[in-house]
């Protein structure tokens, strides 16, 4: 998939079948709707393309209005939005910088600017509660007869549901707030999941005897935060267990040189073969939240924050030894 920043580059696709959104989680709402996307671009003989946006708006418009709060809570980071993009099978993905200039655009401003000319769109497929230009002013109505104006082709998508809940990025913010993992993935399709380069921390872990995985998350306010069980791809073959802590660390002071950034903090429970102490900086892995434990707790000094992370560790242990029974248990019953 090629990703572009803005408009101005020539390896734009000559012409484009196109969806516009922010897929912050590319939940199965958005899979479905990138499937549709897929084969109307196949029927055409031309790319498939996304329109997405960083920061995202409501982010920019808590910033201007000084109203932090209104900002939503991320589910993926920029980087994870683009490999489930990438892996729906899309073509190009244009992330469009989101600022006051571009938030000034009228409706039809929008349409000739960015859809017409800058994007040469042929098909532009969007959901059914789509809004755009300044003020959210356009609705579906009048993007239909833009298109028909420009010469491309408008269709809209209804909501995707699962079990009778409609599947959308606020669904699953709240499952992740409240610890509902389960209920994540089903919306998700996949557990949830948070990957990035390994960097360096206090190295605090260690000298406590639980070395950690350190993943910066690049929103300040991420949509779920604690203590979890984990799943560690990308440091062999197997994946492996472990459990993490998701968050800005308040038993940590000052000195941390994360300097109070999200982190995802990860112990594995059982390390590869050869590990070394300052072995997989650098490297990519990507960590699954399973089960989440409890939110995160302030320590009353180190002896304290060790144990509480003992117990964090037992119980993941016990976890995956439950789960590895349930396992069994259904393994026997289909051989009977």
């Amino acid at each position: 998939m090629k990703v572009f920043r803005g408009l101005q580059h020539a390896d734009l696709a000559a012409q484009c079948a196109l969806t516009i959104g922010n897929f912050d989680g590319v939940h199965r709402g958005h899979q479905a709707m990138l499937a549709l996307l897929r084969a109307e671009a196949a029927q055409r003989n031309i790319q498939s393309c996304v329109l997405t946006f960083e920061p995202h708006p409501r982010d920019h418009f808590a910033a201007t209005t000084g109203r932090r709060e209104l900002a939503p809570a991320r589910i993926t980071t920029l980087r994870d939005k683009l490999l489930d993009l990438e892996h729906c099978g899309i073509d190009q993905t244009v992330v469009m910088p989101f600022n006051a200039r571009f938030a000034a655009q009228s409706p039809m401003e929008f349409v000739a600017t960015v859809l017409a000319r800058g994007l040469r769109s042929r098909y532009v497929l969007v959901g059914d509660d789509f809004r755009f230009g300044a003020r959210r002013a356009g609705d579906y109505a009048m993007l239909d007869a833009a298109g028909d104006a420009n010469g491309f082709d408008v269709a809209r998508m209804n909501s995707y549901e699962v079990h009778g809940l409609r599947v959308s990025s606020s669904a699953v913010r709240e499952a992740l707030a409240e610890g509902r993992m389960a209920d994540a993935e089903r919306l998700l399709g996949h557990p949830y999941r948070i990957s990035g380069h390994i960097v360096h921390g206090r190295k605090l872990g260690r000298t406590l005897g639980f070395p950690t995985l350190n993943l910066r998350f690049s929103h300040w306010k991420p949509a779920a935060s604690g203590i979890f069980v984990v799943r560690v791809h990308g440091l062999g073959a197997k994946a492996l267990p472990g459990v993490a802590n998701l968050g800005v660390r308040p038993s940590m002071d000052s000195a941390d040189v994360n300097g109070g950034r999200v982190l995802l903090e990860t112990h594995c429970l059982n390390w590869p073969d050869g590990w070394g102490r300052d072995d997989g900086y650098g490297k990519i892995i990507r960590v699954e939240l399973l089960h989440k434990l409890h939110d995160e707790l302030k320590y009353d000094g180190l002896e304290a924050l060790q144990n509480g992370i003992s117990r964090d560790r037992d119980a993941a242990r016990a976890y995956f030894a439950s789960m590895q029974a349930q396992t069994h248990r259904q393994t026997t019953r289909d051989r009977i």
